[in-house]
């Protein structure tokens, strides 16, 4: 046969069309690079039948020379799938030669290493502009260094997951892990030339990916280190030493005054945590992380205020997606089940009733969220569950210019002019309307306050916008100058809805563009006819993110009474906008982002109330319920969160569902189903070639149940659930890495 045993593969319909592919998109990689390309030819012994070209992805492997690389391909010639006959085992097929591809991304080239069976081994460096380079020692450092941050940081990452991806482990033993730490050493200062984190800005050489990648593999040692070196007040005096020392070199580093505020809150000194903090703004105003730090620090603090005005200053920026390169689709794809795993009995198959959703479920938005919008969201939050909706509310609206209070003052102000207009002559009139429509070209919001920054604002915060439209004629052409200057107006979108009766859907976009969130309308004004239904779930409905403040009007008020302390408002109306800032688009729809995941689960624990009060029970597919847990998860509701997915397991399997649950019972110390979790998804990840033992999730939460409760325990654990022999040696391989690499508690 021509296929291999174990292993991925994807057959190209032209021979090598998987590498011309891999060298026209050299150019194209900014981060990290793609995952190493492994292609071989197969040639069959048979004369007349045509050479086969194959090819998978593979991290984790040794490429820190040519030898290395050119023994996994030579392992790869006795993975060949044999063809059984009398007597006999034997394979038309050998593999004629093979090319491994690693991205250098140093230098930004693409190492290559052809061996030829029988033959030799040869090895260059391909460029951007896909010409051939001797490699020299410098380059293969880069290169070893470069591999081994893709398998560190991308072990366990959900934006690069591919199909037949084999994923094996980097660093397997202690030599190995000194092999990695010297040549990072040897190239920490060259680390800012690899990128770093969607949250930086600007890499430096303490923020880059070479420093994440040293964090991620060593932070649970160096957290326990922490740990201990609190305990003995000597070295903790001595790191607070070092820290000194460092800030008096460089005093403009923010990363050492953020480590210097977290010690510093952690001891309750929020009062010097805050000083550093902004001391940190000040040194880095265009990085995102110092602005999130402050705004952490101002939720400790609890000066909830400042907290929302300093996530509105936060820079936002672009998600770069992980380097992949587009293949041609292949002719054939081969990605076989290892016999020991389909004899386990372990692997469970879905019920294809459990994977649909309500599509309202599904479109929610949060979950689209990357890089700074998914951290901003996450501090909204944090927010949220400390003060509550309401409170989120009233601090918004006392920070911020809401629309209805916009629209308040620029129609005083119409009122203003057109009285003057009435007393002016016909000259003088004309000089003024000329005056007027120039200032609404060159100034539009700004003449409201020369100290006020020009904001957009969304329409979608102003409930009673689309009855303020129809209460003069001189609002209306005031409105068209605001829609000029990016003041969004979606109120043409939902008169429109209103005659077609057509009830609330979430925009179909995800993303936080302000379009796709204008198509959500929280007016919740009685007076109006339009009916909306909260994504099919009936039960209480949130407070609206988008009354003014001191505008709230009773039910009970006609709609002649309403109207008319409007006028009377108008004409009183003397708000200044010199003590508030105008809202960001993206933090305006992050509010709305927001109100989406409140409203769905205050309906969702509603339901549930009200099925157990009447001793019902409350259903859902498999795929709901793990929506439902992810939703709990991002509003910190963590007993919601672990309940959904026990519930989303009783229906299919979800290797999501079973992460977040390891998470919870390691953090809870429950060995029992802490192993049941590990079992379960390390028989999935070695289902998909994921064969890598650390870093990754399972690995940190069983580190952390040995540092809790001791080697010993797991073990004894572990024994009475009576696996079979091939699955048990994969779970007992990350206890014998604890054991290799002494994690603390592997001694008792």
């Amino acid at each position: 046969m021509d296929t291999l045993k174990d292993v991925p593969e994807f057959f190209e319909t032209q021979l090598d069309e998987s590498l011309v592919a891999r060298t026209e998109s050299l150019a194209s990689f900014r981060e990290l690079g793609p995952p190493d390309l492994c292609h071989i030819t197969k040639a069959n012994a048979k004369p007349g039948v045509k050479e086969v070209g194959s090819y998978h992805y593979v991290s984790g492997v040794d490429a820190s020379s040519s030898a290395t690389l050119a023994a996994y391909l030579n392992s790869l010639t006795y993975a060949l799938e044999e063809t059984h006959a009398w007597f006999t085992k034997s394979s038309a097929w050998r593999i004629r030669s093979g090319v491994y591809c690693c991205f250098n991304a140093f230098s930004r080239v693409d190492v290559r290493v052809e061996v030829k069976i029988p033959g030799g081994v040869e090895s260059y460096v391909m460029d951007l502009r896909g010409e051939k380079h001797e490699a020299t020692p410098d380059i293969w450092q880069e290169t070893y260094i470069s591999a081994l941050l893709r398998s560190i940081l991308y072990s366990d990452d959900v934006n690069y997951r591919l199909a037949g991806f084999r994923k094996l482990d980097p660093i397997p033993n202690i030599e190995a892990e000194a092999h990695f730490l010297e040549a990072a050493e040897q190239l920490f200062f060259k680390g800012w030339q690899l990128g770093s984190d969607p949250e930086i800005q600007v890499a430096t050489v303490v923020s880059n990916h070479l420093t994440a990648g040293i964090m991620k593999y060593f932070n649970p040692e160096v957290a326990s280190l922490l740990a201990q070196a609190y305990i003995g007040m000597d070295e903790e005096i001595k790191s607070v030493n070092i820290l000194y020392g460092a800030l008096k070199q460089n005093s403009m580093s923010y990363a050492l005054l953020h480590v210097q505020a977290d010690f510093l809150l952690s001891k309750g000194r929020t009062d010097y945590a805050l000083k550093l903090a902004k001391q940190a703004v000040n040194c880095a105003p265009s990085e995102f992380v110092t602005w999130a730090k402050l705004t952490e620090v101002y939720i400790e603090i609890g000066d909830y205020e400042s907290a929302l005005l300093t996530l509105n200053s936060c820079p936002m920026f672009t998600y770069n997606e992980r380097d992949m390169h587009r293949m041609p689709s292949p002719a054939k794809t081969h990605l076989p089940i290892k016999q020991d795993i389909v004899n386990a009995g372990l692997l469970e198959e879905d019920n294809g009733r459990d994977n649909e959703a309500d599509v309202a479920l599904l479109r929610l938005p949060a979950p689209s969220l990357r890089g700074t919008f998914a951290k901003a969201y996450s501090l909204l939050t944090k927010l949220v569950a400390k003060i509550g909706w309401d409170e989120l509310l009233k601090c918004r609206s006392s920070v911020f210019v809401m629309e209805e209070e916009y629209r308040m003052q620029k129609a005083a102000e119409e009122e203003r002019k057109s009285q003057k207009i009435v007393n002016t002559s016909p000259p003088q009139e004309k000089e003024i309307k000329s005056e007027e429509a120039a200032n609404a070209k060159t100034n539009g919001v700004n003449d409201l306050s020369q100290s006020v920054q020009t904001i957009s604002i969304s329409d979608d915060l102003d409930g009673d916008g689309s009855e303020n439209t129809k209460e003069k004629g001189s609002e209306n052409a005031d409105e068209k100058a605001v829609s000029n200057h990016e003041v969004t107006n979606g109120r043409d979108e939902n008169d429109n809805d209103e005659k077609k009766n057509s009830n609330l859907k979430i925009a179909d976009g995800r993303s936080l563009n302000s379009e796709n969130m204008e198509e959500v309308d929280l007016d919740d004004n009685p007076n109006k006819s339009k009916t909306t239904s909260v994504i099919e779930f009936k039960g209480p409905e949130l407070e609206k993110p988008l009354q003014a403040a001191n505008e709230d009007k009773s039910d009970n008020q006609s709609t002649h009474n309403d109207d008319q302390s409007k006028d009377t408002s108008k004409k009183d109306y003397s708000f200044s906008f010199n003590n508030k800032r105008l809202c960001e688009r993206w933090l305006d729809n992050l509010f709305m982002v927001l109100y989406e995941d409140l409203r769905v689960y205050t309906v969702w624990r509603s339901e549930v109330s009200h099925y157990k009060a009447h001793h019902m029970s409350y259903r859902k597919t498999g795929t709901e319920w793990e929506i439902l847990g992810d939703l709990a998860a991002r509003l910190h509701h963590k007993d919601d969160a672990k309940e959904a997915y026990q519930r989303c397991l009783e229906h299919k399997f979800s290797a999501k569902a079973w992460l977040r649950l390891l998470e919870f019972y390691a953090d809870e110390g429950d060995v029992q189903r802490a192993l049941q979790a590990v079992v379960k998804l390390t028989v999935y990840y070695e289902r998909w070639y994921h064969e890598i033992i650390y870093p990754t999730a399972i690995a940190y939460n069983i580190n952390k149940l040995i540092r809790s409760e001791g080697l010993s325990k797991v073990q004894n654990t572990l024994k009475p659930m009576n696996l079979s022999p091939p699955v048990n040696k994969l779970v007992s391989r990350h206890l014998d890495f604890a054991k290799t690499f002494k994690i603390h508690g592997s001694d008792f």
